[in-house]
């Protein structure tokens, strides 16, 4: 008997929509992901876009949604998902994706586009336990984008470019405004792009360290959500930690780590998609 199903998550940010097609075996576990799709809302109807983005992932895979998706489930604004069979919570859903991209994580670094969220996760990725920053945009992938555009750069640039460092200077400004300010302080002053870009991750960095180090966080630990992807946030991670001394961490992320609410909302959804057939079975018996 064939125990694999495709399920479908999509993940409405205040910027992107992320969505993927996943291949659910509810008997080996083995998951995979059989495509996956990002599009910028930019001035357009959210609801428009994830319609596109929908149907962008069943043309492609030559997928009827009424005969071939077992669930289909959202996560982020999920009120733009009109066609849904479930929703599931944002930390939920980036918590199992970050299990999914990290084996045996214990710890997911959401980093998304307005907070950062240090989640503590069981075995089975459900949350136990969690701190997150306030909604300051000096501190989200948000801000990182708007520098990274004033500095003429593509947010896809933007690890490489810090990984080239070698004298970055941290902004001071706690603030969106006052650490935009900072960078164009820096600029005028002749500092390097590669050097303010580290900066930044390193600003951004110290509160991630900060806020593992409240949760008591345990490694290894998954950095997902749209910053996950950035290289040079991850090397930036990793040093601050060991100058805080926790040497016993282990940072680790994934090329797709802006899906991980899109493929945790999936990989929850052929979950509830199996339990309410066991449910169904037992009623019938």
């Amino acid at each position: 008997m064939n125990n694999t199903i495709y399920t479908m998550g999509i993940d409405v940010g205040g910027s992107y929509v992320k969505g993927v097609i996943m291949a659910y075996d509810n008997e080996t576990g083995n998951h995979k992901i059989v495509d996956k799709q990002t599009e910028k809302i930019r001035k357009r109807n959210p609801k428009d876009v994830v319609i596109d983005t929908v149907d962008m992932l069943l043309d492609r895979n030559n997928l009827n949604y009424d005969n071939d998706i077992a669930y289909l489930a959202s996560t982020g604004e999920g009120e733009m998902v009109e066609k849904k069979t479930g929703h599931f919570y944002s930390m939920t859903s980036h918590s199992r994706g970050g299990k999914f991209f990290v084996k045996g994580a214990k710890t997911v670094v959401d980093m998304g586009g307005l907070y950062v969220r240090a989640i503590k996760i069981d075995d089975r990725g459900k949350v136990m336990d969690y701190k997150m920053t306030g909604q300051c945009a000096s501190g989200s992938g948000q801000f990182i984008e708007n520098i990274s555009r004033y500095l003429g750069l593509a947010i896809e640039e933007v690890g490489p470019m810090s990984l080239e460092a070698d004298n970055p200077e941290v902004p001071s400004g706690i603030c969106a405004v006052l650490a935009e300010t900072d960078v164009i302080n820096l600029v005028s002053k002749g500092l390097s792009t590669a050097n303010i870009v580290k900066g930044i991750n390193l600003s951004i960095a110290g509160r991630v360290v900060k806020l593992l180090g409240s949760l008591k966080a345990e490694s290894p630990i998954a950095l997902v959500g749209g910053m996950g992807m950035n290289t040079g946030m991850l090397q930036a991670v990793e040093e601050l930690s060991k100058e805080k001394k926790k040497t016993d961490l282990v940072f680790a992320s994934s090329p797709d780590a802006i899906y991980s609410g899109a493929v945790g909302a999936a990989l929850w959804g052929g979950f509830r998609y199996y339990k309410l057939k066991e449910k169904e079975a037992a009623v019938v018996a």
